[in-house]
């Protein structure tokens, strides 16, 4: 069982540690996976949205190059793209044409504007301030026209975006470079109005470097480089060109709004970073991961460890199930082979003691029947040695065949007249083959005790003693058996039967010698034998052999 144990304990062990490295490669190769689809998720979004903007800067491109010999002063300058406008992108929020007036141009423009239909013809600042074109020096940049028109763009139309904080700058870039420049992310239409770019695109005269005008596309940043799938693997996030430690981020509905960067080593990174080139600058997006790819790499490490160890279970508990099962059933078989083993031996050994019993029992009857000179009184006699004989077969049968008392011998009923037997010694346990021969001796001694007369016309009395003298393997049995009151007159002399008993066999399945006399008032038998054949453990072993649970077998490692 040791064994075992040891053995399903090195299966669980080793069960776990496959399990734990199953465990450890999976959260591996999950966060490899994860990495991969997020970085190819990451890189399809921002080649979209690279691919978006520069579509949008084409378009501003186009919508310049369309304007071949413009009029300065007209307030239908988109008209002639207005098609090509729509039909190109029509994502955008505002469409403009900027003229770039001289203060000689302003009564021209404001007559323009007055005739084309809009509610304020006046030509004023960017925050509504009329303009006095007698104090003024230089050229400004007007809005003369947009696309749509509506009653919220309309109010736009007459404002000079020279000096505009945001987009005056831009103008003058735009101008410089000759190129379409972006604006910062902005308020369009008014203060609170969607976030959103201003793309300027300068127009110029031919063979004049310096614009005549500009077309300026606006577009929300949300729709433009914020849009994402609910279901993506990431959020996308632009990081504020004005501050680095901003964010600005858009909803669900497209709203964008900006948010602090907090760098406490608490709040999660951005898992990867594009720039993105648009109207003559770099944008760069900053991607945030949806989900924990190291949490989720943790849930399947942990799945897969618990159906490993599971797993393990079930083989060591099954394995422990066969092993337990062979272990008893090899249990039983050694049982069943030690059980036909004694069955054998038993049998072989009541053989052994049937014959015997039937060899003694023959030569009773042979021997009372031949010197008997009474049927009668030889009937009684060979009653009464069988008697004998089942007896100590009764007795040895109660011990398992261990032994008889001795006391119990002198004192069982098939011995006559034992109530006047006074029986003294220290109670010790003789062998079967002893026991037999003891049992017939105190018969045969006990049955002349009735026959005739005592010198005093009494029956006699019988003394049964025996003592034990020495130790160990020198220790000596003596018996004495002495009847009183009778002498070689009054008793029956022996039958050769009894004589044989007496002289012969009790004395040699003892081991010792025996005599018997008379006194001048008794008549007297001993017996002198070793303590080791009186007793006689070998046979006693063979018979604790025989007789031993089939458990006391030696149970398998």
């Amino acid at each position: 069982m040791v064994r075992l144990g040891f053995i399903i304990g090195l299966a669980a062990i080793v069960g776990v540690l496959l399990s734990g490295l199953a465990a450890y490669r999976v959260h591996q190769q999950e966060l490899a996976i994860d990495r991969i689809a997020l970085a190819r998720a990451i890189d399809v979004h921002a080649s979209l949205v690279q691919d978006r903007l520069t579509e949008r800067e084409l378009l501003g491109r186009v919508a310049s190059g369309l304007f071949r010999t413009p009029s300065i002063v007209k307030a239908d300058m988109l008209e002639p793209l207005r098609n090509s406008i729509y039909a190109f992108k029509t994502d955008f929020v505002v469409a403009s044409w900027v003229a770039r007036l001289q203060p000689a141009e302003f009564d021209a423009a404001q007559r323009v504007l007055r005739q084309a239909g809009f509610p304020n013809s006046q030509l004023r600042n960017f925050d509504g301030q009329p303009l006095q074109a007698a104090q003024l020096d230089k050229p400004l940049e007007v809005l003369m026209d947009l696309e749509p028109r509506n009653s919220e763009t309309a109010g736009l139309v007459g404002r000079s975006l020279t000096d505009h904080p945001l987009l005056g700058p831009i103008f003058a870039r735009a101008a410089t470079e000759g190129t379409p420049v972006a604006s910062d992310p902005t308020p369009l239409l008014h203060a609170g109005g969607p976030t959103g770019l201003v793309l300027v695109a300068p127009v110029l005269q031919q063979g004049n470097d310096v614009p005549a005008g500009f077309v300026t596309f606006s577009y929300e940043l949300g729709p433009l480089m914020l849009a994402n799938d609910d279901n993506s693997l990431f959020s996308v996030v632009l990081i504020d060109p004005r501050n680095a430690d901003a964010e600005l981020v858009a909803d669900d509905r497209g709203d964008v709004s900006v948010r602090t960067v907090v760098r406490d080593g608490v709040t999660p990174a951005p898992s990867a970073q594009r720039t993105e080139r648009f109207g003559g600058r770099d944008w760069s997006l900053a991607y945030y991961a949806k989900k924990s790819s190291f949490a989720r790499a943790q849930q399947m490490a942990a799945m897969v460890a618990a159906i490993g160890i599971a797993l393990t279970g079930i083989v060591c508990g099954l394995f422990g199930y066969v092993a337990y099962s062979n272990l008893r059933l090899r249990r039983e078989i050694q049982v069943r082979i030690g059980f036909e083993r004694r069955l054998t031996a038993v049998i072989d050994e009541l053989n052994h003691r049937v014959k015997n019993i039937l060899a003694v029992i023959q030569s009773i009857v042979t021997r009372t029947l031949r010197h008997g000179s009474d049927v009668e009184v030889a009937r009684e006699l060979l009653i009464g040695r069988i008697h004998a004989m089942s007896n100590v077969v009764s007795l040895l049968t109660e011990s398992q065949w261990q032994g008889v008392k001795l006391r119990g011998l002198l004192e069982a009923r098939a011995i006559p007249h034992s109530e006047r037997i006074a029986v003294n010694g220290p109670d010790i346990m003789v062998s079967a083959r002893a026991a037999q021969s003891l049992s017939l001796l105190f018969f045969e001694l006990a049955s002349h005790t009735d026959e005739g007369l005592s010198l005093v016309g009494k029956h006699p009395n019988v003394v049964a003693q025996w003592e034990v003298e020495g130790t160990g393997a020198d220790a000596t049995f003596h018996f004495r058996w002495e009847e009183f009151n009778t002498s070689a007159a009054t008793r029956r002399e022996d039958s050769d039967f009894g004589t044989i008993l007496l002289d012969r066999v009790a004395p040699e399945a003892l081991g010792g010698t025996a005599k018997r006399y008379f006194t001048d008032v008794s008549y007297v038998y001993e017996v002198t034998a070793p303590m080791d054949t009186v007793v006689d453990m070998t046979e006693r072993d063979r018979t604790e052999q025989i007789s031993a649970p089939l458990h006391s077998a030696r149970k398998p490692r």
